[in-house]
């Protein structure tokens, strides 16, 4: 009865990963075995092939661990201390979108609704509006064409076409979905100005990161311009940045301090550079969606005379939906794992506790991916604090990782999990020159991780024979550039030889 999950997840991998080249882009059962003389040596099986790989790469290596598993029989073909736990970085988010996929359900959509209280006349609604978040990390310009108001115009016109032109009440944003707790305690205190550690909440504007430009200024010796995007009047800009006649003295700080609305802007910029461009997190996510809703609104003429209040709940009244945006678990997973974009795993981690445990908090949200790795029968060596791998304290060993990929896999909507990764050889972050030859390129789909002296590499490779593995390559205590190459050694020989 599984055989029906596994054509559908088939068909997805078969769409994705690409024929690796015209030596086998046949069928394993139509591949011609090549000829050689009575005196050449038969190929090295598998096995063999990854024990001596793994026996020259572990020696630089000494926490390496590997598991490789055919994913039609689910029978592991090879594994080196496979049952050791290992720092997962990155290679997190595998479990919280599989996790999200089967808890939330494929069709599953953030929805966030514009609401709207009180009476309309002569193009005033005498009342209140408010927005309930509902942990959505889509609300940008990601998925715009970089415009990161797109969504709230779509507000203003639902608000036009109602007649309305301006509010006389308060804007209520209502957040709580999420517990209050905007920053993991794992998360390190020296980098939460840092894109990849946006804080998390239910109402979240541009992954909670503001874009910071620095140009050169009219002549060498002048100040450089700066520009906040959007340019929002809560925030406030230091800068010493000096225009430079040397492209060699050419370099910038942008931080901010935690807690703090002051960004802080020095070094020098060169006086013939294009725009240095900086995303910054920004301490209060509800504030700023706030502040961006209200100035995307005058934008398009339509004005708020009221306060931005924050709620936990809707206020009691009569309220009526006039808009109300979507976003699919698809997408979600797409940027997930493809921009590996902490944001949106923490976001899916909160959403999940609020669902399955009534709490959008980290550890309801911990819990409900440990159950879900329960059933999967995955788990006992698994320990997680956060959804992204930021923590140092998310450990796996590699045979869970290859038990959760072949899980995932047979799951009746593995398809969309499976659609989420990278494939070798493409544009995203990490893999443009990885495995990017044929026949590699294109036949590894796979979540790269990486912290400090932390390399994770876990997900799917299709051999030249045709067949279809699950793999995970963890390596700890060692260089990120040591590990990648040993990744991609193992990974050759898997297609070479599978």
């Amino acid at each position: 009865m599984r055989r029906r999950p596994l054509l559908s997840a088939a068909l997805a991998l078969s769409l994705v990963l690409t024929s690796p080249g015209p030596g086998f882009a046949r069928s394993a059962g139509s591949v011609r075995k090549p000829q050689r003389s009575a005196a050449a040596q038969p190929a090295a099986s598998l096995p063999e092939a990854l024990s001596q790989q793994v026996a020259i790469s572990r020696r630089g290596i000494p926490s390496l661990a590997v598991a490789v598993a055919e994913v039609a029989t689910g029978q592991e073909v090879f594994g080196y201390q496979a049952d050791q736990p290992r720092i997962l970085a990155s290679n997190t988010k595998l479990l919280t979108t599989a996790a999200a996929v089967d808890l939330l359900g494929d069709g599953f959509e953030f929805r966030t609704p514009l609401l709207a209280s009180g009476t309309i006349s002569d193009g005033v609604l005498a009342g209140d509006l408010a927005v309930v978040g509902s942990g959505d990390p889509n609300i940008s310009g990601r998925l715009y064409d970089g415009d990161s108001y797109a969504v709230f115009r779509t507000w203003a016109q639902a608000l036009r076409a109602r007649g309305i032109s301006r509010v006389t009440g308060d804007l209520y944003l209502v957040n709580g979905l999420f517990e209050p707790t905007h920053i993991h305690p794992d998360w390190p205190r020296d980098q939460l100005g840092r894109w990849y550690e946006a804080p998390v909440d239910a109402l979240s504007f541009s992954d909670n990161c503001i874009l910071v430009r620095v140009s050169p200024g009219n002549g060498p010796g002048l100040p450089g311009r700066i520009e906040l995007v959007p340019d929002l009047k809560i925030y406030r800009v230091v800068s010493n940045v000096v225009t430079t006649e040397s492209r060699r003295r050419h370099s910038l700080i942008v931080y901010r301090e935690p807690e703090s609305r002051e960004i802080r802007v020095s070094g020098e910029v060169w006086a013939r550079s294009g725009p240095f461009e900086a995303w910054v997190t920004v301490p209060e996510p509800v504030d700023y969606f706030g502040a961006a809703l209200r100035a995307a609104l005058e934008e398009e003429g339509i004005t708020i005379a009221g306060r931005s209040a924050v709620a936990e709940k809707l206020p009691e009244g009569s309220w009526e939906t006039l808009a109300e945006h979507r976003s699919d678990l698809a997408t979600t997973l797409s940027v997930t794992n493809h921009r590996s974009q902490n944001f949106y795993a923490e976001s899916l981690l909160k959403v999940l506790g609020a669902r399955t445990h009534g709490e959008g908090s980290w550890p309801a949200g911990v819990q409900a991916v440990r159950e879900f790795l329960a059933r999967q029968g995955v788990g006992d060596g698994v320990q997680l604090a956060d959804g992204s791998g930021m923590s140092r304290n998310n450990r796996a060993t590699p045979r869970e990782m290859t038990q959760l990929l072949r899980a995932m896999y047979l799951h009746p909507a593995g398809a969309t999990f499976v659609r989420s990764l990278p494939s070798s050889g493409c544009a995203e972050p990490g893999w443009r020159y990885r495995l990017a030859q044929p026949p590699y390129r294109g036949n590894v789909l796979a979540k790269t991780g990486t912290l400090s002296d932390v390399s994770t590499l876990s997900g799917y490779a299709k051999a030249r024979s045709g067949k279809l593995y699950a793999f995970s390559i963890l390596a700890n205590n060692t260089a990120v550039w040591r590990a990648r190459t040993v990744q991609d050694a193992i990974l050759r020989q898997l297609i070479d030889h599978g």
